[in-house]
């Protein structure tokens, strides 16, 4: 899940990113957009108070989550592991 908004430059820039690399690398992944400025009570129910905040869930359980200035990198690196597991389990 992307948290972003409107007027957040960074939270445009990353987006396609993001849905690129779950489209290429993370395929059994689902890219979701929530607008913090449109939807601010979902936002404060996945405390989330400050832009862009990527949270990554898999079968209900988060595996990571960044916010702020990350690398997206790392994010990837981070998921795919949990990612690999879940695969080989269905």
């Amino acid at each position: 899940i992307l948290f972003g908004g409107e007027h957040c430059a960074v939270c445009k820039s990353i987006r396609p990113q993001l849905e690129s690399i779950l489209e290429q690398q993370l395929p059994g992944m689902r890219a979701v957009y929530i607008d913090c400025e449109q939807a601010a009570e979902i936002c404060a129910q996945y405390s989330v108070f400050s832009l862009p905040v990527v949270k990554a869930y898999i079968d209900g359980m988060k595996v990571a989550e960044e916010s702020g200035a990350f690398s997206i990198k790392q994010l990837v690196q981070t998921i795919e592991r949990p990612y690999a597991m879940w695969k080989e389990s269905l």
